[in-house]
């Protein structure tokens, strides 16, 4: 059988880190679905930029969009970004249908400019929320400081949210607490809670290319034996904390009332050193009840060769206390890391943004010239 389709039997959803226009025009989106049985898709600003800035495949698109009068690069990219949501969510709703909503989602992001303030992401996931017009749309916010009091909000006003940008299982806490209290909000205000769906998106080759990197600095033979283990150890963590959240009297009362739980979601899957395995990160984070959002070379690689670890990342969890134990023995501080991904994570969205609307700048100039 297909080792995407043995993830689902295990409890996990195969969602896929990829989009751009052709890809669901041409039908490849619904082709994952058919053979693979892909659950979802996720997009980033890094995405947009390399689907809409470093191709022809939108200038069409542009040039229509232009024709009807003069639009600034925010603008244009949105109209580009909304379409190619709008196209995935119609094809993924057959599966949120099946799924009674639990899985078919395609995730749309907030500007990465606006990371650091709560009022204005607050105002365009509402906006972005209302311009794609999809039950199955999700939007992503950070899990900045700023972010958090955001997602509380959102919940509470019914938008399905994707957290991103998440490292640490300290802040992870924090953001299934704010889930749970705008749950909260929301059943006050009368709100269906069945309709509301979150996902936490954990983070996790990047973890371990950062620590791999102080490990290599220290003069210590035996700090090599932790390398490549730090991430997944992490991810174990947090998947107990998610156990322990989503479970007693205060969530049952939530889940009687139909809300479901914010399921982890594991990204960054795909493999940064070439001396650790290529599916390493989706066959460690196996596990009930999780998502694992995969760019399509990994996800290739794991139809192809992947092998199937059940509950593989509820196994051992006192042994992934251990190693961030012996990493934290040899001054290798996991919070100081996973507070600096946050920031670098921020800012290669922002510098994602800004090479597009530097090209679309350009393309935004090219009719003016060719009319004048």
């Amino acid at each position: 059988m297909n080792p995407l389709h043995r993830l689902q039997a295990c409890g996990q959803a195969p969602w896929l880190d990829y989009l751009r226009r052709n890809f669901v025009l041409q039908g490849d989106l619904q082709e994952l679905i058919a053979r693979d049985g892909l659950k979802g898709v996720t997009s980033n600003p890094s995405i947009f930029e390399k689907a809409i800035g470093q191709s022809d495949e939108y200038a069409e698109a542009i040039a229509q969009f232009l024709a009807n009068g003069d639009r600034d690069e925010g603008e244009i990219y949105e109209h580009l970004a909304i379409a190619d949501i709008q196209a995935a969510a119609d094809v993924l709703a057959p599966v949120y249908a099946e799924t009674q909503a639990r899985d078919g989602y395609v995730s749309l992001e907030c500007s990465p400019y606006l990371a650091n303030d709560t009022e204005a992401t607050v105002a365009e996931a509402q906006r972005l929320w209302g311009a794609v017009d999809r039950p199955n749309l999700m939007v992503k916010i950070p899990a900045t400081p700023a972010g958090l009091p955001a997602i509380e909000r959102l919940i509470g006003m019914g938008v399905n949210i994707n957290i991103t940008l998440l490292f640490s299982t300290d802040v992870y806490e924090q953001v299934a607490q704010a889930y749970l209290a705008g749950l909260e909000e929301f059943s006050r205000a009368g709100g269906d809670l069945s309709h509301v769906a979150s996902v936490a998106s954990f983070f996790v080759s990047r973890i371990d290319t950062e620590v791999d990197k102080r490990l290599d600095a220290l003069d210590d033979p035996s700090a090599q034996e932790l390398r490549g283990k730090a991430a997944i150890a992490n991810a174990k963590i947090a998947y107990a904390r998610y156990q322990a959240l989503f479970d007693g009297p205060s969530w049952e009362s939530l889940a009687d009332a139909g809300a479901r739980p914010q399921r982890l979601l594991w990204a960054s899957t795909s493999t940064k050193n070439p001396d650790y395995r290529d599916t390493i990160y989706v066959e460690e984070l196996i596990g009930a009840d999780t998502v694992n959002t995969m760019p399509p070379a990994t996800m290739a690689a794991f139809r192809d060769h992947g092998e199937i670890k059940p509950d593989a990342i509820a196994q051992d969890v006192d042994g992934a206390r251990a190693i961030l134990d012996q990493l934290a023995a040899r001054g290798v501080s996991l919070h100081e890391i996973t507070n600096a991904l946050v920031e670098d994570g921020v800012k290669q969205f922002t510098d994602a943004f800004d090479q597009l609307f530097d090209t679309l700048a350009k393309r935004r100039a090219a009719p003016r010239q060719r009319v004048g």
